[in-house]
């Protein structure tokens, strides 16, 4: 194991890898930015080192400044969180180039699965089902391009290659508009990614979200950890998950995560990771991989007991899985709702002072949060400052759980979503269970 990590991120995520690294006795070197000079994790580190201003350019995505930290405080290892350069191929590559190990998959991997042309390619090969579509870039050609559509079936998505978050796709329903779709689409994907090739997919009119989480180590050893319905999101980001997805049958469960966990032997992948898939009429349809741990991971940990960032510092570290497939075992049902610091009608960002805050408890509550009272929450990075989870032996259970926690949690100071989350709880469409992406925004009249 190793000796010192550098934890480069912010907020709850940098906290959570924090405790774990407590846990197997690795000290931390916490690296922040002006503004985040107070962060919780920051003050109960081993060692901090300032690596920029508040801008997330000038700091947290400031890779010559991340290495620096790392190569000053003698770490061995740099482990990325979630977000900023988690999933950038090239900072890992600079890691590793530098010395130091790069707490996820090889920087090979983080391309091919970044790329959705190439992921959706690698994952047809692993047996893994993908969205009937383009089968590739879409070219100059309109009369194919046309053809194809006309094959896939309208509605159809034009999406980036290289976007992600919801960010590069744009759905088209008749063919009188896809050819002026893929123009703005490339332009757009262009500007945001570098990288302008788009592809075309049939638009699933009503699924629902269901991801796979996946460990595997580099021994050739991979597991999955079941799924999480993730069907709760406004504007393509996630507002509640849970674990495990409303009606997955414990046989499509298997069958699915073993396609995922085969799918990580053949591409040789290692660490932590999410197979995310569109489920509809019964049917799975993969769209991307996420190569990080995922913001939602806490649900998956309170049905299965596995620790997964610990998992991830013992996989990077060389060792081989703590698990097998037959360890793991399915208890009762886990739901998370993210807690943001914006206001819950207009959802403006909602920085400022915590004047007063209660943390809500009781039987199967766990709270994710790097805020305190008399923390003030910056105005440069994600409104998200903390998840508030619960656990119960039935769906009914966690629920009811959440709700008695929801009313009991307070953030003073600022604006949050609780309130939409308490409404949500609810609501009585989302108690029957399996709403899918939709709903939310259409509940929400957006």
């Amino acid at each position: 194991m190793f000796e010192k990590i550098v934890i480069a991120n912010r907020g709850e995520i940098a906290l959570r890898i924090l405790r774990a690294c407590r846990e197997l006795g690795v000290r931390t070197v916490a690296v922040h930015s002006e503004a985040d000079r107070d962060l919780k994790h920051v003050r109960l580190a081993d060692e901090s080192v300032c690596i920029g201003p508040a801008a997330s350019a000038a700091s947290y995505l400031n890779v010559p400044a991340l290495i620096s930290a790392a190569e000053v405080c003698d770490a061995q290892a740099i482990h990325p969180g979630y977000g900023f350069l988690s999933e950038n191929a090239d900072f890992a590559e600079r890691v590793e180039q530098s010395g130091f190990v790069f707490i996820g998959p090889k920087p090979e991997t983080i391309r091919l699965m970044g790329d959705k042309i190439t992921a959706i390619e690698a994952m047809k090969e692993a047996g893994v089902p993908t969205v009937p579509g383009s089968d590739g870039p879409l070219d100059d050609n309109d009369e194919r391009t046309l053809h194809l559509a006309r094959d896939i079936g309208y509605p159809v998505i034009v999406k980036a290659a290289g976007g992600g978050g919801g960010r590069g796709m744009r759905v088209v329903h008749s063919e009188a508009s896809l050819l002026s779709a893929i123009s703005l689409t490339k332009a757009e994907a262009g500007a945001a990614f570098g990288n302008e090739t788009v592809y075309m997919e049939k638009y699933l009119e009503n699924p629902r979200h269901v991801e796979f989480q996946v460990l595997a180590d580099m021994h050739g050893n991979a597991i999955h950890l079941g799924e999480r319905d993730c069907s709760m999101q406004r504007r393509h980001q996630k507002v509640v998950e849970e674990a495990p997805g409303p009606g997955i049958s414990d046989e499509l469960r298997q069958r699915m995560g073993g396609r995922c966990a085969e799918a990580c032997r053949q591409i040789g992948y290692r660490g932590a990771g999410t197979f995310e898939f569109l489920y509809e009429n019964g049917e799975f349809y993969f769209i991307e991989m996420n190569t990080r741990v995922q913001v939602e991971h806490p649900v998956t940990e309170m049905i299965t007991g596995v620790d997964i960032v610990k998992e991830q510092l013992l996989i990077a570290s060389g060792e081989p899985l703590s698990y097998t497939q037959d360890d793991i075992k399915f208890r009762g049902h886990a739901v998370e709702c993210r807690i943001n610091a914006e206001d819950p009608k207009n959802f403006m960002p909602s920085p400022g002072d915590i004047t007063q805050l209660h943390i809500p408890g009781g039987p199967g509550v766990r709270v994710d949060t790097h805020i305190y009272n008399g923390y003030r929450v910056p105005p440069y990075y994600d409104s998200m400052i903390g998840k508030l989870i619960t656990h119960g032996e039935t769906r009914d259970v966690a629920i009811a759980r959440m709700r008695t926690a929801l009313s009991e949690m307070v953030i003073d100071g600022i604006k949050t979503n609780i309130p939409l989350q308490a409404e949500i709880m609810v609501d009585e469409n989302f108690a029957a269970g399996g709403m899918n992406i939709h709903y939310l925004e259409k509940k929400l009249g957006l």
